[in-house]
C-alpha cells in the first residue's frame, strides 16, 4: 500500500508543488510558482539556502564563471543593486548573495530546512505524489520538482583503511562551517580536480607540509582574479540586456564572450601562439574560445594542450614534477577545465610534494599515513577532493516510485534516460531542473536553471488552463532524445576523456555522456519549439470528471 493510501489525503499537508532543494534552482522555482498562484513547499537538507555554495566551503572555493554573469537575470532591480566585489566571487560572497535573494523575495517562509526528502510515490488513482520527508511525515503534491543540483552529492572514495585514520578527514564537498586551521600540520590532499586545484595553494601556505596525491593531471588556466571596479560593474549593468540575450540565445555555454571565427590550424604557428599567450594572460575559461574547433578536432586541440603543457613546464621548476602535472590522458577541455590562482607555482614550495597514484594507486590508509607503493607518507590530516556523483547522485538518494512501483533508480541503472533533461518516461508530474540530457554542467548553470524553471512554470500554467492532471515524457520521444544527446557528443572530443560527465569517477556507474553538448541556444530553441507544438513528445492526462451518483 502506498503512503497515499495508508494516510488519507485530507489528513496530509497538500501542495500543488513540492520542490526538492533550496539552491539557486529551488529558490527561483519557488519564486515563479508563488507568482503564478501555485502553492509550493521546498524541502532542503541543509540549514540554509545556497545549495552547492552552502556545502562547498573549502579553502579557495570560487565560481569559474565571472561574477557579473553568475547571477540571476529575472529581476532587473536585483541585477542593478547587488555589488560583486571580485571578477570571480569567492564562496562566501556567493552564499551571501543567495541569502540576499532569499530575504529580498521572502522565500524562507515556504522552505523547510534540515529536511531530506526520503521517498516519493505516485498514486495512480489520486494522480498525485506522496512525498515522505525525514521527520516522518508524508505530504501530498500534484507535482514534484527536483532541484537537487548536478554537483551536490559528495563522493567519499573507497580506500582501504580510511576509517582507521586517526586524524581529521575533510571532504571539499562537505566542508565544516567553521574555519579549519592547518598550521603546523602535515596534510594529505587526495584529488586534483577543481576543488583540489583551488584549495592546494591555500592549504600549502598554512601547512607544515602538503602532500598532493594525483591520479589524473588536469588542465588549469590562471584565473587572473582581481577586484571589480565601480566602472566595470556599471559597464556590465548597462549592457545586461545584450549580455543576457547573447548568453541565452547565442553562446554554446551560456557565457557572454567574443566568439571565434576560425579554426586553430587556420593560423600560422606564430600567430596561434600569440593568441594563446594573450588568452593565458587574460585568464579564465575563455582560453578555450581562442578557436572554434578545439572541442571538435584533435589536431586543433593538440595545439592548445601543447601550449598549456609548455606553460606548466615553464612554471614548475622540478622537471619530474612538471612532467607529472602535464595532462596527457585527455584532450584539453574534455574534462571541465579548471581555473586557479598559483596552483602550479605551489609545487615550487619546499613544503609541497606530489605523489603519482596513477601508476601506483593508494594501497591503504593507516592510522597516520597514506601508503603508496610500499612507502608511508605520514600525514596529520586528510583532505578528500574526490568530487561528486555528478548529475544523478542526488536524485539517486531519493526512493522515487512511479506507477506500478517502478523505481527511477531501477530505470536509470544502465544510465539516465530523460526527454530534454526535464522528465523521465514512466514518472508523471516529476520535473528535473538541469537534469541529464540538458546542457547543465556544460553551461553557466544559472542561465540553464532560469531556462528550465521558466519552461516548467509555463508548462504548469498550460496544464492548469487546459484542465490537465498529468504529464510525462513519451517513451519514443525519450529514446530519440537520448540517442540525439549521444550522437551529438560522439561528434566531439568529449567522450575521449574518462570524466564525471561520463560518470567515470564512480566505480560501477554506467558510462554514458550525460549533459547535452549541442549548445545552450540550440537547446533553448528545441524546448521552445516542443512547447509551441503543444508539448510535443509529452503525454498529457485530463482531470477526470466525477460521475453522477446512481439513484
Amino acid at each position: 500500500m502506498s503512503p497515499a493510501q495508508s494516510s488519507p489525503a485530507e489528513a496530509a499537508e497538500t501542495y500543488d508543488v513540492v520542490v526538492v532543494g533550496a539552491g539557486f534552482a529551488g529558490m527561483y522555482m519557488l519564486h515563479r510558482l508563488r507568482g503564478l498562484g501555485f502553492s509550493a513547499r521546498v524541502y532542503e537538507q541543509g540549514s540554509g539556502v545556497g545549495g552547492t555554495w552552502y556545502w562547498n566551503r573549502y579553502p579557495g572555493a570560487r565560481c569559474d564563471v565571472e561574477s557579473m554573469q553568475y547571477s540571476y537575470s529575472f529581476s532587473e532591480e536585483l541585477q542593478q543593486e547587488w555589488d560583486w566585489s571580485e571578477r570571480y566571487a569567492p564562496q562566501a560572497e556567493i552564499l551571501k548573495y543567495a541569502n540576499h535573494v532569499a530575504d529580498r523575495f521572502d522565500l524562507r517562509r515556504d522552505i523547510q530546512f534540515d529536511t531530506r526528502v526520503e521517498r516519493a510515490v505516485f498514486d495512480e488513482q489520486a494522480k498525485r505524489w506522496s512525498v515522505t520527508i525525514s521527520d516522518g511525515r508524508t505530504v501530498q503534491a500534484q507535482f514534484v520538482v527536483l532541484a537537487t543540483g548536478c554537483l551536490s552529492n559528495a563522493r567519499k572514495p573507497d580506500i582501504e583503511g580510511l576509517e582507521d585514520f586517526k586524524g581529521p578527514v575533510y571532504h571539499t564537498g562537505n566542508w565544516p562551517h567553521e574555519d579549519v586551521d592547518f598550521t603546523g600540520l602535515r596534510v594529505g590532499l587526495i584529488g586534483t580536480g577543481s576543488s583540489g586545484i583551488q584549495s592546494a595553494p591555500i592549504i600549502a601556505k598554512q601547512a607544515k607540509h602538503l602532500t598532493v596525491f594525483q591520479r589524473t593531471a588536469n588542465f588549469s588556466i590562471p584565473a587572473r582574479n582581481a577586484a571589480l571596479t565601480a566602472g566595470e560593474r556599471d559597464a556590465f549593468r548597462k549592457n545586461y540586456p545584450q549580455i543576457r540575450r547573447f548568453a541565452r540565445e547565442v553562446a554554446r555555454n551560456g557565457i557572454y564572450a567574443e566568439q571565434p571565427d576560425r579554426g586553430a590550424l587556420d593560423d600560422s604557428d606564430e600567430t596561434r601562439h600569440g593568441k594563446y599567450e594573450k588568452r593565458w594572460e587574460r585568464g579564465g575559461l575563455t582560453f578555450m574560445y581562442v578557436y572554434n574547433n578545439l572541442g571538435l578536432d584533435r589536431a586543433a586541440n593538440d595545439t592548445a594542450a601543447s601550449y598549456v603543457r609548455g606553460k606548466i613546464a615553464e612554471i614548475v621548476k622540478d622537471p619530474e614534477t612538471a612532467k607529472l602535472l602535464q595532462p596527457k590522458s585527455h584532450p584539453i577541455g574534455t574534462k571541465r577545465i579548471c581555473i586557479d590562482t598559483d596552483y602550479y607555482k605551489t609545487f615550487n614550495r619546499p613544503n609541497v610534494s606530489l605523489v603519482d597514484i596513477k601508476t601506483s594507486p593508494i594501497q591503504e590508509i593507516t592510522a597516520h599515513a597514506v601508503r603508496v607503493a610500499g612507502k608511508d607518507h605520514e600525514v596529520d590530516a586528510l583532505v578528500l577532493a574526490t568530487g561528486f556523483d555528478a548529475m544523478t547522485g542526488s536524485v539517486a538518494r531519493i526512493d522515487i516510485r512511479g506507477p506500478g512501483g517502478q523505481t527511477l533508480n531501477g530505470k536509470w541503472a544502465e544510465g539516465p534516460k530523460t526527454y530534454l533533461g526535464l522528465m523521465s518516461a514512466g514518472f508523471p508530474n516529476l520535473f528535473i531542473i538541469t537534469g541529464p540530457g540538458s546542457p547543465s554542467v556544460l553551461s553557466n548553470m544559472i542561465v540553464s536553471i532560469e531556462q528550465h524553471v521558466d519552461w516548467i512554470a509555463d508548462c504548469l500554467v498550460h496544464m492548469r488552463r487546459h484542465g490537465l492532471a498529468t504529464m510525462e515524457a513519451g517513451r519514443d520521444a525519450e529514446e530519440r532524445w537520448v540517442a540525439h544527446v549521444n550522437e551529438v557528443a560522439q561528434g566531439t572530443l568529449y567522450p575521449q576523456a574518462n570524466s564525471w560527465y561520463m560518470g567515470a569517477n564512480i566505480p560501477g556507474k554506467p558510462r554514458i555522456f550525460m549533459p547535452y553538448i549541442g549548445g545552450v541556444g540550440t537547446y533553448r530553441r528545441i524546448c521552445d519549439e516542443v512547447a509551441a507544438k503543444g508539448y510535443e513528445g509529452f503525454v498529457m492526462g485530463r482531470i477526470e470528471q466525477p460521475q453522477a451518483a446512481a439513484s
